[in-house]
């Protein structure tokens, strides 16, 4: 692979130095639209064979059977080919605090023969942890390529994975957000403000192009703001961020269980796709598998059975716990969508406006990311929701502590001053220095990143 510098024509010269932010907008406008259409062709191919492989399974459903051979097919290909790139997400964020060497494109390729196998198969898995693996693969590459500096090094990845999550959901401004605020909890990169939203626009912009489209929800009623609504709204939103926890912990603790019982790779995510496969047999259904995006739509309109939400979770922590691969968005909007559907026996709001508040704050709690979450409700619900899917998202955020499904992300800012000793540890340190009791030095911004 070919490396250089990009030089400034000396013609120009003292025009950049006279307006260095013009330097930095024509830059980044050009990294961004050629991330966005990579990264958006990537998420249209990605899309198109995930839909193919759910139909494929529902259509043949006799191929769930052998999912504990394909986990078998999917451990083996990282085990012996994929380490370097097996920690996923969590790689991305480490090299966004940490630099060192560029992520191996072959994360891309992998990361989209595993999602498409455990969906094929009849994993339950979702698809964000694919787009942003693929997003940030694919950026980072333009680091060797030009020789960036750390600090730009830093902004192409978070481009990158605003990218992906922005084109593969069809929620842009909610991608770009997501970029700047998932890594860093409580805190926001406003360095990569512009090379976040234009590599999601751009991105965004590029798969619809290639005609892939995105599913469309619908809430039916919003009421007005009041102050029971409000309070209701509240201990929503409650009840959402206490479902993250058990989503998280879950399946974290099933992970920590395999890798302690199974000492040999690619035999977990065997055992994990016999449990669900047996799981699928025994109930006669393969609702809760996949993605689920029938039964999300159903909760919008539809009581359904109040168990949904817990039979999901299940499901995806035995997957994910397993070390199939994907992602954990698209199962926790199942989870919140339908624990908002069995909240509307209890709780005096519309079904419709529960399950869509349910669907981004169960994600807002579990990602720590309110703000990405109260924008895609409104990219997604229409703008009328967004009062009462923020009040849900912060209640939800503030209620999951500190736990979450990346384990990388570091704490920025604690959500309350009783957890400020945990500044600038990673989410993963966490249950050691509760164990060990010992106070940590709170690390500012800068010290994270670096």
């Amino acid at each position: 692979m070919v490396s250089f510098r990009f030089r400034i024509p000396c013609s120009l010269t003292p025009l950049f130095w006279r307006y260095p932010i013009f330097f930095f907008w024509v830059k980044w406008l050009l990294l961004a639209a050629l991330i966005g259409l990579l990264v958006g062709s990537a998420s249209a191919f990605f899309l198109v064979a995930l839909e193919w492989a759910t139909n494929w399974r529902e259509a043949h459903k006799w191929i769930i059977a052998l999912l504990p051979i394909a986990g078998f097919l999917i451990g083996s290909l990282y085990h012996y080919a994929g380490k370097d790139v097996e920690s996923g997400n969590n790689l991305l964020l480490d090299t966004i605090h940490r630099p060192s060497g560029v992520i191996p494109l072959k994360m891309a390729p992998f990361v989209l023969i595993g999602t498409i196998t455990t969906h094929l198969f009849g994993g339950s898995a979702g698809r964000e942890g694919t787009a942003l693996q693929l997003g940030g693969s694919i950026a980072d590459q333009f680091t060797y390529v030009l020789t960036l500096r750390p600090r730009d090094r830093r902004l192409i990845l978070i481009a990158g994975i605003a990218a992906g999550f922005g084109s593969v959901f069809g929620t842009p401004l909610a991608g770009a957000i997501f970029g700047l605020e998932v890594f860093l909890l409580g805190r926001l990169q406003y360095a990569g403000l512009f090379p976040a939203f234009a590599a999601s626009f751009f991105a965004d912009l590029t798969t619809r192009a290639w005609g892939v489209g995105h599913t469309h929800y619908h809430i039916p009623f919003v009421p007005p703001l009041s102050i029971s609504h409000v309070v209701w709204a509240m201990v929503a939103g409650i009840v959402f961020g206490l479902g993250s926890v058990v989503f998280s912990s879950l399946t974290h603790g099933i992970s920590r269980f395999f890798k302690k019982q199974v000492a040999y790779p690619p035999f977990r995510p065997v055992l994990g796709g016999a449990l669900v496969a047996l799981a699928v047999l025994a109930m006669g259904t393969t609702k809760y598998i996949g993605l689920g995006i029938p039964t999300i739509v159903d909760s919008f309109s539809i009581q359904l059975p109040p168990y949904d939400f817990a039979l999901k979770i299940l499901f995806t922590a035995v997957t994910l716990g397993a070390a199939f691969k994907g992602g954990e968005v698209t199962p926790l909007f199942f989870i919140g969508a339908t624990m908002g559907n069995a909240l509307s026996l209890v709780i005096p709001l519309p079904m419709g406006l529960l399950a869509g508040m349910g669907f981004v704050a169960v994600f807002a709690g579990a990602a720590n990311t309110p703000l990405a979450c109260t924008f895609m409700a409104m990219e997604l619900f229409g703008a009328e929701c967004g009062p009462y899917a923020g009040i849900a998202c912060i209640m939800a955020y503030f209620f999951s502590g500190h736990r979450g499904i990346y384990s990388s992300q570091v704490i920025g800012q604690s959500k309350h001053l009783i957890w400020s000793r945990h500044q600038g540890q990673r989410l993963a340190e966490l249950p050691h220095h509760r164990s060990k009791k010992k106070p940590t030095k709170a690390v500012s911004h800068e010290d994270a990143s670096h």
